[in-house]
Parts: C-alpha cells; structure tokens; sequence
C-alpha cells in the first residue's frame, strides 16, 4: 500500500521531493507553496456527495446536497428507505437516485477500505453504477490520504500540466497518467502542486 498523507507536514515532504527532482515542479512550489492538506472525511456520505456534484455547478450541487444532509440521507438505510421519486424530489435527477440507492445498496465495507490499496480502492468502489475512475482517484487521495494515487482524467490537472510543462496541447488522461509515473511515490501532492498552480494562472478553482 502507498503512504498516507495525514497532515501538512506530509504534504510538504512531497513537495519538497518532487522540487528537488523536478526544475518545474520546483517552480511550481516556489509559486504555490504552502499546498493545502484538503483531507475529507471517509465513508458513505462522501460518496453520495460526489454523485450530487456531478455535472452541476459548486452552487447546486451545495444545494442539493444541503436539503440531503436536511432530511438526513447520510447513511445507506435512509437512502434505501426512499423511493427514487422521493430522491428526486430532493433535487436528485432521475438518473442520480438510481446512482443513490446503487451505492447505498453496495454494501461497502468503508473502514475496510481505509487499509486497502490504491488499486482495491478503486476496483471496489468503481464496480457501483455511478462511480468513475475519476471519482474513486478523488476518494482515495483526499478521503483515505493515498499519498500515490493521480485522477489523470481530470481537465484542471491536464491544463495545469500543459502550462507548467509548455505543452503544445492538454496532455490526454493517458499521457499524463504516464507523465505521473514519474512524480510517484507523491503523485497525490503532484496533483495538489497542479491544482495549485492552476489556481494561479487561471484564479479560479479546479474542484469542488
């Protein structure tokens, strides 16, 4: 399994690894530093949360979000109570309250997970319809503290690359799951190091 990243005192000797190895990402860290921690809680909540945040704006998703955590869908029991009509009526689109009663459904062993690695990670919570590689990367680096996972399939990191590395072009999730290989054991503060500097240079930000 891949270290884990606890406090920012971790996430500084990723930074500090990867700016002795690398003269841009050296760069990157002299701009951006100090890199935020960004740990979330673990569990079922959280990955009921990223289904809500999918393809609607930080506004709306916070809004459905506040009236799920309001009628107290915060564990699987009271999402499988309701009925996908009901869900909807929350504000969940039809195709999310199926992803809703999936997940609930799964049956997940979440404080399993918290001792997995990187990969049984994401094979276990990408078997639920709903969840994506992306997703379960995402959970992985900020929920369980991964120190060497990268969700190369996100457009910000993709972009932050290009600009750091003066790519002709947005590197595809192939090529830059590649480009990673190289940043690893601290492909997760490299993806913070990026999100960073593409904060920066766009000011505005990458995730939710």
């Amino acid at each position: 399994m891949s270290g884990i990243i606890e406090t920012d005192a971790d996430v500084a000797r990723g930074a500090a690894w990867l700016a002795a190895r690398c003269p841009r990402m050296a760069y990157a860290h002299d701009l951006c530093a100090p890199l935020p921690l960004r740990r979330r809680p673990d569990g079922f909540a959280q990955l009921l949360s990223a289904i809500v945040s999918q393809q609607v704006s930080v506004a709306s998703a916070n809004a459905i979000w506040g009236r799920l955590e309001g009628a107290g869908l915060t564990d699987p029991d009271a999402v499988l109570a309701l009925t996908e009509d009901e869900l909807r009526a929350l504000g969940l689109s039809r195709q999310k309250a199926a992803y809703a009663h999936a997940l609930a459904g799964a049956g997940i062993d979440f404080p399993a997970l918290r001792t997995a690695p990187t990969h049984e990670v994401i094979r276990t919570l990408t078997a639920v319809k709903g969840i994506g590689v992306w997703t379960a990367e995402i959970y992985a680096k900020f929920s369980l503290g991964h120190a060497d996972v990268f969700a190369a399939g996100d457009l910000a990191l993709q972009e932050g690359a290009r600009m750091l590395y003066d790519l002709p072009d947005r590197p595809s999730e192939r090529a830059l799951r590649a480009m990673a290989e190289g940043w690893s054991p601290w492909r997760s503060v490299a993806a913070r190091m990026l999100w960073a500097y593409y904060h920066v240079m766009k000011q505005r930000e990458g995730i939710r």
